[in-house]
């Protein structure tokens, strides 16, 4: 399994980046066994919450076993605490960096697909509502998406200067809850322009969606609201839940269901550090 972090200029935000990469290019096979065919690798963006960076999901998950044993690249940027959306003001376009420039610069780097439908974006709680909308802002990017634990601080304004969120940051990210509700930057509005693209005829990408959230988890309202709403639309959602909080060891058990939903390879971990032995 190689480990990378990977340094480079971003257009869309101004600066070098840091991103952590995941690519299982270094598999070895056991003696006598077959030699893996020499595909391209499918991808996923996987996005880090409030408060964290490109470095959360490695520290806090078995994702690199869980991608290995996938042949999975999977590619982990830093966000801020920006909820992935462009804010023209600072000149972040953090979306723009998602959904365009960040596959983009991973295929020139790497031997990844090209394919829609090999690229998929999920994340948790900041992350899990910058991989929905995301995920909804370029559907021709990503053929699935996946929220855990999403932090979908948006709803329908009770007043013109409602304000969002506790933490102070929401303001930057979004103004006032109907600026940001009646916007491109909320996932449901985004899904509503695609499902009223579609019952016009037109040919639309819906992603397949995977969403999941712990029972005590103070997000599991805004969430089913959020299936319910995507659910009517017409998009194609899995829904999950179980046992726990807003914490890791939720994250933890769930990426690896997420990786079994997605259209991946079966599982085969190869000889690494922690499988020497053959199996019978």
């Amino acid at each position: 399994m190689a480990f990378l972090t990977v340094n480079f200029i971003s257009k869309s935000l101004m600066r070098t980046v840091p991103v952590n990469v995941i690519l299982p290019a270094d598999k070895l096979v056991f003696p006598g066994a077959p030699e893996p065919e020499l595909k391209p690798f499918k991808m996923l963006i996987l996005l880090h919450g409030i408060l964290g960076n490109y470095t959360d999901w490695v520290n806090g998950t078995r994702i690199q076993r869980f991608a290995e044993a996938k042949n999975l690249c999977v590619v982990m940027p830093s966000g801020d605490n920006a909820f992935y959306v462009d804010i023209p003001e600072s000149g972040n376009y953090y979306g723009k960096f998602i959904g365009e420039e960040l596959p983009a610069m991973m295929r020139k780097m790497f031997h990844i697909s090209e394919k829609r439908e090999d690229c998929y974006i999920a994340g948790l709680s900041m992350g899990g509502f910058g991989a929905m909308r995301n995920g909804l802002a370029y559907p021709d990017t990503f053929g699935a998406i996946a929220a855990l634990s999403g932090a979908f601080i948006l709803h329908e304004p009770k007043s013109d200067d409602e304000e969002i969120g506790r933490m102070g940051l929401e303001k930057y990210c979004f103004g006032t809850m109907k600026e940001g509700w009646y916007s491109e930057k909320n996932p449901q509005y985004l899904a509503k322009g695609l499902a009223e693209r579609k019952a016009a005829g037109e040919e639309v990408n819906f992603p397949k969606i995977y969403m999941c959230c712990g029972t005590e988890d103070g997000l599991i309202g805004p969430n089913y609201g959020v299936r319910d709403d995507l659910l009517e639309k017409g998009f194609d959602v899995t829904w999950e839940e179980g046992p726990g909080g807003h914490e890791w060891d939720f994250w933890d058990r769930y990426i690896e269901r997420i990786l079994n939903w997605l259209p991946l390879d079966d599982d085969n971990a190869g000889i690494n550090s922690g499988n020497v032995a053959k199996p019978e």
